[in-house]
């Protein structure tokens, strides 16, 4: 890597390199920027075009086609890569990696310059090249914005003029030269004839009117073919030189084909020619072939020039996505007869390409050798060359499988059930798209899906949002997928839109005939294909057929295999279970007793084993592939990992498009890709993952998903191409050619997306939340969800994106972040991959160590690292300055934009420069940058880098602009009133109040609805997944957007979560893919002059920026922020419970160490400490002693910052109440009453909540309604809210109360068929609203809620419940009553019933629980299974019961697993690893966290590791027992609209 660049002083903050100018034709502005090229103070005339290739500059800048022409690229960051050497040669003497010997471009515009490059080939910098060539080159330039300007008005002469202002002539800047007025082929073709492979055969005669070297390599190191290349005016018919020839290649060029008449007569003597010799031309070769034959050429627009433009042959209706550079074309109405068009472009419809009907002529437009771009249409040179060697070229047709549409009238959807880790919201966006797809063709959707809390399966419906015709609530088990087949009947099935979990099913109702006796078809990818990829054997075998390899990889069914594998290959090895989702029991071994480990754990997931060689350090990639039946193939978007391989993509930070892959290597991993796709028979979508070694072209492939996946919901929103709705077309028989780009609506769906500006995505992890989890991350995924930023530099990205995925963060700061640890060497810190390792690394560079030791220590490639010390010297500068006045007096535009271009947030910047209190030094930054003209710029995302217009609502913000793709909003914004005395103002929300209050507050008061309605309304979406805040919070946001648009609102969602239905573009007016700070909230808000912003329905990201938002003028809907704040600040809600005389437990403000220490003295240990405007219990305990409290507020004072931590007495033994409901201006409009099955402990999110409640007094109800109806208009609710309550007998107690939706909303909703959401979004937009009509007495079902946990993957995690969440997700199931519901709901987590006879291990803490379970410890036994316990346990059964329990012993550690040398009990760890035990039971106190090892946590650990069925919570227990007595886990599946009682 070569890094250029001071760092002393403001020099990091400064744009280098010379004042530029670009300056049009059009007597527009001059666009300014600065120079990373040529130096020379002189004016460079040139006609301006644009590329939207992503990769490729070396080769495009070196392409004779360019001539004169003052490119500009539309990817951004450009010179990433650097330049490969000059001087190295091929063996014919032509620069390797060039297309020829010079730089023929005019000039080059770009937006970001990239100073620091990184490639193993690079020799230089791009700007080094260009300064020794002498070309100019600029960067700074919107080239989005003026990629728009020359697609609405054509190519534009233009002049790049480096210098100061005013320091040429006007008169020379202003005058333009017109390249096309030259012969540009003359000046590029060779002066004189050259013969490459002089002992090939046969001889071929080529044209050079600017030939690009590829094709020399092509025709005489591929075809073997003697290639004679003569000057573009050399005369065929006298051929003065006495050349033999059999063929005539007619090569690409620059310019107008009608300025080389000399080429054009020579052409024509050819075609007469008789007996005839075949004729092939590319590019300007086809307008040259064409001209000769009579046809007519024209001048483009603005030409098509790029890597992905889709031609289709029109011979076999077969399209391909080919590179071009070329303004001109053949006009396909002028050809004459016997000549027709061969190629057409499937977006514009031009000419492509012309065929002789019976003579071997024909030409491309295109370029089939590439470089830059891909190579699909190289058979193209096969059948020249065939034709040449007189060898018959039959036409290969399409084999039809495009007519044979598939015939389906009802489909059976499966989807991939409660959220995990490794399986989370990403599959409920592809199902719902799935099902849009479906119903746009008039087929009837049967959807199963136990997860209650997902969009795909509501069950309101209409034209904009169509949803299945059916859902069911059951468990996605083969047997029950059969059971609703049977009584269904449909015609088809899609196994690959739910994850694993679909697919798995899919495999084995396939393998078993199943499918087939019952004459359902699986469309899309088939399944003989699906298991190519998923069994590791088989696909080493398919790929070794294709000559492609995957790493060294042996399967093993056994342990000894595994170990015979590794000693083949040669540690350390990684180990993966086959079949297994997101990398689930897998590991890296270093010996055989750590894989002796790994592979006892792997094999209880799955029944094979893979050991694979460990590539840790090579580069990871991605590519997204599309296939439809026609073999119509493309890849939809490339990704590269941040990290080296050796951590799971689902936990490596992601870029798209890849940011350090030259051409070559881009097109040689696609390439690969396609062959790979077409050789598996895959239909559809899949992801190809790859490692490629970071110092040569030699690479591997990973594996093969051929199914939906995370990374496609990425790839679907990075390039805004809907995968999972294409690929269901796709599986309907339906071709790529034929479906529309969703976004431009006017081009087809074949097509490769080209992207102007870089996408991040950063996973969110919770590791916290666990105990004795390890925080290092390897093969096995533990991330429980991810943001996506988008901008169009990496700094900014990767800024942005720590923002997002941690609110707390004002970006990616080191020191700053509070993340590192001051007790471990940092060389420690970065040297391990693990969910702070990121910090630490940005830690390193703040300190001074350099790229090069950092990489020296994580093997992160260095142009990676190189934008992060970009960063830290940014942040040094503003530190250094320590002043804002200072940081801004001089240059302060130019330094502002610097650091906002860099993805530095306002309260960065007034952190840096000392200002305080930071909330009003943020504002002052605020000021002070909108004084300097520094504000965001919206962006499309349109698919095709602005090549065609799109009128898409899919946006971003980013300071590399300086004009919007949309206008905005046609109002001032509202300020808001209601809290404008009672909350304190900034300078900032001061100056914003008096800017618009006289437009606002005029039109406020009188505005109609219809004002209203066109204003639209901000809905704050939930941000990223983490446990506590979910896919729920994306169903009630998508609830409120729906609803919006059907009352005639303009709806504006706000957003980041690649994995979400809300950032669907189809579901709202405008999609903003953007931050949930203050600082882009309000920038949105203003903009759009909404009539105000939603906090509600997003979980606590949104509701904690109500305060904020307030306080700086915006509009909150619904409830005010000041109540916002009374009820989630627990001192102030505290206390109005108790000005109301509203019971709640015992608490204090927990202001010292030694005020908590005394009251929980005085009201007895167990307390409970809590902090305030938190969510999922983040950092809540249950302390049972004085030790455990002085640890907890620790922890609570961390994450409550400066917000008031309360501790509470702890009621044992309560039971937990859940009150869901919708109120308007604090009169309660419905409500629903859900109760636990757990007693109070256990956080509301783990609980199994059960609906409607069965087993409340009505006592209890009657107070839980007073109680509610009290706090409702106390705090003057308008909107969603949820209230705790605990209730030991008729006394209740308040827990606490959200002013916002809950986790349980869907599951209210869907239970009682009526959206709480939407009733709430029409209250917060002042509507009319009536109540829904809610009779429990005419319900009669239960719905049980039951948790989804992860504790598999969360090594050493101690799988049990308490007070603060760990749960990733839910199911919920619908029963005739509440056991039946129950289990059909444990089912659906995972949960596996023990088979008759086997063993139920049990270890229950206390004869209080003993006794509780006794009844279902004797229905055990007399169900027939054989009961285990540990000595405790089995001595009170025993000898209460006579139960004749077996006495196992407690380990003492985990390998504490031989009898017991008294007693010669075995062992419960012996009993769980090799015993029939499927059933462990076991019961601990539940409420404290325990730092220390017990017998307990071994045992749970050991079932979790070894996939035994684990139960610790004794009501639960007992209700499963319950359950299984009365055989409730037959039954008979029933669509939830049964249940509801609608006409079925």
């Amino acid at each position: 890597m070569v890094a250029n660049g001071e760092t002393n002083g403001f020099a990091a903050l400064e744009s280098r390199g010379e004042f530029a100018q670009l300056v049009l034709a059009d007597d527009s502005p001059p666009l300014t920027g600065r120079s990373f090229g040529s130096s020379a103070r002189a004016v460079t005339s040139g006609e301006v075009v644009f590329n939207t290739g992503m990769v490729g500059y070396p080769e495009a800048l070196t392409d004779p086609s360019y001539r004169g022409q003052i490119l500009v690229l539309t990817y951004p960051l450009i010179g990433n890569y650097g330049v490969p050497s000059s001087t190295e040669t091929d063996e014919h003497g032509l620069p390797t990696y060039f297309e020829s010997g010079e730089i023929h471009i005019a000039g080059l515009v770009v937006s970001s310059y990239s100073w620091e490059h990184s490639h193993w080939a690079a020799r230089q910098s791009l700007s080094e090249w260009l300064v020794e060539k002498q070309v100019p080159g600029m960067y700074g330039v919107d080239t989005r914005a003026l990629t728009k300007k020359i697609r609405e008005i054509g190519a534009l002469l233009g002049n790049i003029v480096v210098g100061p202002p005013n320091s040429i002539p006007e008169s020379q800047i202003t005058t333009f030269s017109d390249p096309n007025a030259r012969n540009l082929v003359a000046e590029v073709s060779t002066k004189s004839i050259n013969v490459y492979g002089s002992s090939n055969s046969p001889s071929v005669i080529a044209y050079d009117c600017g030939m690009k070297y590829n094709i020399i390599r092509c025709l005489v190191d591929v075809h073997k073919v003697k290639l004679t290349v003569v000057p573009f005016d050399y005369d065929l018919e006298k051929n003065p030189s006495n050349i033999e020839w059999e063929g005539l290649f007619l090569s690409n060029g620059p310019g107008d084909p009608t300025m080389c008449p000399q080429t054009i007569k020579s052409i024509q003597y050819a075609l007469n020619l008789d007996p005839p010799r075949p004729i092939f031309g590319i590019c300007l070769g086809n307008q040259l072939l064409s001209l000769a034959a009579g046809a007519k050429t024209y001048k483009l627009k603005y030409g098509n020039r790029g890597m992905n433009q889709p031609c289709i042959d029109l011979r076999t209706g077969r399209c391909y996505i080919t590179p071009q550079n070329h303004g001109f074309a053949v006009d396909s109405n002028s050809l004459p007869a016997m000549w027709k068009p061969l190629f057409i472009n499937a977006n514009d419809l031009t000419n492509e390409g012309i065929v002789h009907t019976d003579r071997p002529f024909f030409s491309v437009q295109f370029h089939p050798e590439a470089s830059g771009g891909p190579l699909d249409t190289a058979f193209l040179f096969d059948k020249f060359v065939g034709h040449v060697r007189k060898i018959s070229q039959p036409l290969v047709l399409q084999d039809g499988l495009a007519y044979q549409r598939q015939t389906v009238k009802k489909v059976l959807l499966v989807g991939s059930g409660g959220l995990s880790i490794g399986q989370a919201g990403e599959f409920d966006y592809s199902g719902s798209q799935c099902i849009k797809a479906l119903k746009e063709e008039g087929i009837e959707v049967v959807l199963i899906n136990p997860n209650i809390a997902t969009v795909q399966t509501s069950t309101e419906k209409n034209e904009v949002t169509p949803g299945a015709d059916k859902v069911y609530f059951l468990p996605i088990r083969p047997h029950v997928v059969m059971d609703i087949i049977a009584k269904e009947k449909p015609d088809g099935i899609i196994v690959s839109m739910g994850g694993q979990t679909a697919l798995n099913v899919g495999v084995e109702l396939w393998k078993t005939g199943q499918l087939q006796k019952a004459g359902v078809k699986v469309l899309g990818t088939q399944i003989d294909a699906i298991e190519a990829t998923e069994d590791r054997e088989i696909f080493s075998q398919k790929l070794q057929e294709i000559g492609e390899s995957i790493a060294l990889s042996y399967s093993a069914n056994n342990v000894e295999e595994a170990l015979e594998a590794a000693r083949k290959i040669g540690y350390p090895v990684l180990v993966r279970a086959a079949f297994a989702l997101g990398g689930l029991g897998s590991g890296f071994a270093e010996n055989d007793a750590e894989l002796k480990d790994l592979a006892s754990k792997a094999f209880t997931v799955s029944s094979q084993i893979l050991i694979d060689q460990d590539l840790r350090g090579w580069k990871e990639l991605e590519y997204e592939v599309v296939r439809d039946s026609s073999d119509n193939c493309i890849t939809v978007c490339n990704m590269e990992n941040f990290d080296p391989l050796g951590v799971h993509t689902g936990d490596s930070i992601v870029v798209a498009p890849s940011q350090t892959l030259t051409n070559r290597e881009f097109f040689m991993l696609r390439k690969t890709a396609l062959k790979v796709v077409r050789h598996l028979g895959i239909v559809g979508e899949c992801n190809i993952q790859y490692a490629l070694n970071p110092k040569s072209e030699k690479y591997c492939i990973i594996e093969v998903n051929a199914r939906l996946s995370r990374s496609s919901a990425l790839a679907s929103k990075a390039t805004g191409y809907p995968l999972a709705y294409v690929a269901t077309k796709l599986a309907l028989g339906r071709d790529l050619v034929s479906i529309r780009n969703s976004i431009t609506k006017t081009t087809t769906a074949c097509f490769e997306p080209s992207l102007d500006y870089c996408v991040l995505k950063m996973p969110r992890w919770d590791l916290k939340k666990f105990n004795r989890v390890s925080n290092k991350l390897g093969s096995s995924m533990l991330s429980v969800g991810e943001v996506m930023s988008i901008g169009r530099s990496f700094e900014e990205v990767i800024q942005k994106a720590c923002r997002m995925v941690n609110p707390s963060l004002d970006g990616l700061e080191g020191i700053d972040s509070n993340l590192t640890d001051d007790e471990i060497p940092l060389e420690e810190q970065i040297a391990v991959p693990t969910d702070t390792r990121l910090f630490a690394v940005q830690r390193a560079l703040e300190e001074g160590w350099g790229v090069d030791k950092v990489y020296e220590h994580t093997k992160i490639d260095k142009w990676f690292l190189s934008k992060l010390e970009n960063i830290a010297r940014m942040r040094k500068a503003c530190k250094d300055c320590g002043d804002v006045e200072k940081l801004f007096a001089e240059n302060g535009t130019d330094r502002m934009r610097s650091l906002k271009m860099a993805g530095f947030s306002d309260q960065q910047i007034a952190r840096y420069t000392n200002l305080t209190p930071l909330r009003d030094g943020t504002a002052r930054v605020r000021a002070i940058r909108k004084s300097l003209g520094v504000i965001p710029c919206v962006k499309q995302i349109d698919t095709l880098a602005a090549e065609f217009p799109a009128e898409t609502n899919y946006l971003y913000m980013t300071y590399s602009g300086n004009e919007d793709d949309v206008s905005e909003g046609l109002h001032d914004p509202i300020v808001s009133e209601s809290d404008d005395e009672s909350w304190p103002a900034t300078p900032a929300s001061k100056a914003f109040k008096n800017r618009i209050r006289s437009a606002s507050l005029a039109t406020s008061k009188s505005e109609s609805l219809a004002d209203k309605q066109e204003r639209g309304v901000m809905v704050l979406g939930c941000g990223a997944y983490c446990i506590g805040s979910s896919v729920e919070f994306d169903w009630c946001a998508v609830s409120a957007i729906r609803q919006l648009r059907k009352d005639g609102f303009k709806s504006i969602i706000v957003n980041y979560n690649p994995e979400t239905v809300s950032t669907d573009y189809d579901e709202s007016d405008r999609l903003y893919f953007e931050e949930l700070s203050l600082e882009r909230v309000l920038d949105i808000y203003e903009r759009e002059g909404a009539g105000g912003i939603v906090v509600s329905v997003g979980g606590q990201i949104p509701n904690n920026l109500a305060g904020s938002l307030a306080s700086s003028g915006a509009k909150i809907l619904g409830t005010s922020a000041r109540d916002i704040e009374r009820a989630e600040d627990r001192q102030q809600f505290s206390d109005m419970l108790d000005d109301m005389g509203l019971k709640q437990p015992a608490w204090s403000v927990a202001r010292s160490m030694e005020e908590a220490v005394k009251f929980s003295e005085d009201v007895g240990f167990p307390v409970l400490v809590r902090p305030s405007f938190v969510l999922s219990g983040a950092a809540m305990r249950v302390a049972s002693d004085e030790a455990q409290l002085k640890n907890f507020l620790g922890l609570a004072a961390d994450v409550a910052a400066d917000r008031p931590v309360v501790v509470t007495k702890f009621i044992l033994g309560a039971k937990e109440i859940e009150f869901d409901a919708v109120a308007n201006q604090g009169k309660i409009l419905n409500y629903a009453i859900g109760e636990h099955l757990e007693n109070a402990g256990v956080h509301s999110g783990d609980a199994t909540v059960i609906l409607p409640a069965q087993k409340l007094y009505v006592e209890t109800i009657r107070q839980i309604k007073k109680y509610a109806v009290a706090i409702s208009k106390a705090l003057n609710i308008t909107g969603p809210f949820n209230i705790q309550f605990m209730a030991t007998g008729n006394d209740v107690q308040v827990i606490e109360c959200n002013l916002r939706a809950s986790r349980t909303f869907p599951f209210v909703s869907k239970t009682f068929h009526k959206n709480f959401i939407s009733l709430a979004t029409r209250a917060m937009c002042g509507l009319h609203v009536v109540p829904y009509n809610i009779n429990l007495l005419d319900i009669d079902y239960v719905c049980v809620k039951a948790p989804m946990f992860s504790f598999t993957r969360l090594r050493g995690a101690d799988p049990t419940l308490g007070v603060e969440m760990a749960s990733t997700g839910e199911v919920a199931c619908f029963g005739d009553d509440a056991p039946r519901a129950f289990l059909q709901a444990m089912l659906a987590t995972g949960f596996k019933l023990p088979k008759a006879g086997s063993t139920v291990l049990l270890s229950i803490v206390n004869d209080n629980f003993r006794r509780e379970f006794a009844e279902s410890a004797i229905t055990l036994s007399k169900m027939g299974y054989k009961l285990s316990a540990t000595p405790g346990t089995a001595r009170w059964y025993n000898a209460n019961y006579n139960l004749d329990m077996k006495m196992v012993t407690k380990p003492v550690n985990s390998e504490d697993d031989g009898d017991d040398p008294a007693t010669g009990a075995p062992s419960a760890l012996s009993e769980l690893k090799e015993s029939d035990v499927e059933l462990v039971i076991n019961i601990s106190e539940g409420t404290t966290r325990k730092d220390e090892i017990s017998s307990g946590y071994i045992i749970r650990r050991t079932t979790v590791d070894y996939g035994i069925s684990l139960v610790t919570n004794v009501k639960c227990a007992i209700w499963l027992v319950k359950s299984m007595e009365r055989g409730y886990d037959k039954f008979k599946a029933k669509s939830v609209a049964e249940f509801y009682h609608l006409d079925v």
